[in-house]
This record gives structure tokens, sequence and C-alpha cells, in this order.
């Protein structure tokens, strides 16, 4: 999935410690399938900036592998739970989540306004759900942790991806040499030593052939039978 980030500047490398709390999904790098959102986003700060804005566009990984490299977690509309996450994550004395990677709706000026009612109780949560049925649709996706940070990518830069160019071989390699059927291959991989240090960033073995990797991961196997 191409996904956009709008600031007033290019981002060459995402920085997670520049990220702002208590946002809809929490501290993290925000990014929208919806390019004109981001264009919008981008013309506002970068007026903040006294500069044109920019839009970084970037290819978002959104496979089984992700789900099971990182904890995700997929709201496909505007509702209650929406609501309540996005209020306890705006809260400075909320509660932080365990989420790699958070999906859904924006909490934008509109909403967040009727927010700021629903919480004084000038309206009520079912009054203010049933508004939010006749509102646009908005996309936003928070990276939370470094972990997840491995499933995006540049879109015009040819880096190697964890989840299809490295995971998926090194499974269909363990199935042709081991025997075992897809699901036995990727649950050794995933529950493996040698997985853990590819899912580490810190340790930028993602920056290896897949087939360096798998050669770890016959060693590790062979180890350990």
């Amino acid at each position: 999935m191409n996904v956009y980030h709008g600031s007033y500047t290019f981002i060459k490398e995402i920085d997670l410690s520049q990220s702002i709390p208590n946002k809809d999904f929490g501290k993290g790098f925000y990014v929208t399938k919806f390019r004109k959102h981001a264009e919008g986003w981008a013309t506002i700060i970068g007026r903040r900036h006294k500069t044109k804005g920019c839009v970084t566009e970037f290819v978002f990984y959104d496979t089984e592998f992700t789900e099971r490299l990182c904890k995700v977690k997929h709201f496909h509309a505007y509702n209650e739970e929406w609501l309540d996450f996005v209020v306890e994550n705006r809260n400075p004395f909320g509660k932080m989540h365990d989420y790699d990677i958070v999906e859904g709706p924006v909490a934008n000026d509109k909403v967040q306004h009727r927010i700021d009612s629903y919480l004084n109780g000038s309206v009520s949560k079912s009054d203010f759900l049933e508004e939010l049925k006749w509102h646009e649709e908005t996309h936003q996706i928070c990276f939370c942790t470094v972990k997840s940070l491995l499933t995006l990518r540049h879109a015009d830069r040819r880096q190697v991806s964890l989840l299809s160019d490295i995971g998926e071989p090194i499974v269909e390699r363990l199935v042709l040499d081991s025997g075992v059927d897809e699901e036995t291959a990727t649950d050794k991989f995933f529950s493996s030593a040698t997985f853990a240090k590819l899912a580490d960033a810190s340790t930028r073995l993602y920056e290896k052939p897949w087939q360096e990797i798998y050669e770890m991961l016959k060693t590790e196997l062979e180890e350990t039978k």
C-alpha cells in the first residue's frame, strides 16, 4: 500500500524520538493512504515553517508477515472502541498502549471539537457516534515502534523489504529443504532466534541478503535438534 506523510520537509529518515505524544493513536510516525489529505497537512505545517510543505511517499508492506512481526490494531470505522482509544491517547495522563501499528480514522479539527463537547458532557456518546456516521472518510496509520518501521520503505528507493524480500523466500526454501508444510516452516522461522535478531532493527540484519539469513536459520535449527 502506498502511503503519504505531509510535513514541512522531505523525510529522509524516520526518527521516532521526534514524534509528538498524545495524538489519536499515541506517539509515533503517522501516514495516510489519501495523498490529498497529506498534501493538505503539508500546506498547513509548511506555512508554520514558512515553506511550501512536502509530501513524502512510502510503501507499507501490509501482509501476513506484518501481522506476525508486529502487534497491529485496526479500526475499520468511527465507533465506540475508536473513540475510547483516541480519548485515552489524547489524555496526558492516559495509559500507553502496546501496539506496534495502529490504523483507523482521523480525529481532525471538526471531530476533535465534538470530542471536546463529548468530554465536557454537552453531547452524549451515542449522539456523537451517530454524527460520525456522516463524516467523510479519513485514514491514518501510526507506526509506534522501531520494529514497526521495518514494514515501511520510501517509495522512491530500492530498499530490501523485510517482509516480501526476506521472509517469504526463507519460508519457501525451508519448505523445500526440510520437507515440512508452509505453516510449520512459517512457525519455525517466526519462533527462531534468527528472526528475533532480524526483527531487532538495531542489528541491521535486514540489510543482508535473505540467503545469508537463511543460512543462519539453518545453523540454528540444526543446533537445536
